[in-house]
Order: structure tokens, then sequence, then C-alpha cells
């Protein structure tokens, strides 16, 4: 028995495609039905905010011949934010702060300055 869903194709690859459906899932689609269907696969792969109507079957989708009538939801897909998780991130970063001393320029503006005298020793070799 196969369920009606709607997913979004994420990358096709030599042995099918891989589909995020709309609550989250990732699941593959075989090589028969990417090279079936290859132009519908390719136009969602191109455009990340259309999705497509798929059968899931265990743990693989197909994609679904839709009929005519069948309509695209309008409801928007709830955005997936975590106030709490948004707040341990900030405040990891602000702990992070102090790692660097601010008497010195940053990592990677030191990394910076040293590639750029690498590069100055090379340029003055080859010229």
């Amino acid at each position: 028995m196969s369920e009606r869903v709607r997913g979004s194709v994420l990358n096709v690859h030599n042995l099918g495609a891989i589909v995020r459906l709309d609550d989250g899932r990732l699941v593959a689609a075989p090589i028969g039905d990417v090279n079936k269907n290859r132009a519908a696969y390719t136009r969602a792969l191109e455009r990340k905010d259309v999705t497509l109507p798929f059968d899931l079957v265990g743990k693989m989708v197909v994609l679904a011949q839709t009929r005519v009538d069948e309509v695209t939801p309008t409801t928007p897909t709830p955005a997936l934010t975590d106030p709490s998780f948004e707040a341990q991130i900030a405040a990891y970063l602000k702990s992070t702060e102090a790692w660097a001393p601010s008497d010195r320029p940053q990592p990677f503006e030191r990394h910076l300055v040293r590639k750029r005298q690498r590069a100055k020793v090379f340029r003055s070799d080859g010229a």
C-alpha cells in the first residue's frame, strides 16, 4: 500500500535521487523512476521551492501519476525554528569571543597575512 506525499528533490545521482518530504524525512527515489521522469526531477532540482507529489512505498518514493483534478496544498510548510536552540548558539558564540586576544589580529587575519607574505616570496622568484 502506498501513501501520497509531497516532497522536494535535493539531489539526483547515479543510483536515483534523494527527496525531502514535507514532514522532513529523507527518502530515496529509484533510478528507474528518475530515468522515466527525468524532466520532472530536473525541474524540481533546479527550483528548490517546487514540491512534487510522490507515492511513498516503505522508505522509497516514486513520482505519482498526478490527476488533473489534484490540487496543490495552499498551506505553507511550517518554519523549522527553535528559539531555545538559537539562544544556545548565541551563548556559545558569545563565550568564544574571549578565545581570540583583543590585542592581536583575529586568527583568520593572521592567516591571510602569512598567506600574502608567502605569495610575495613566490612572486619574486617567478618574476
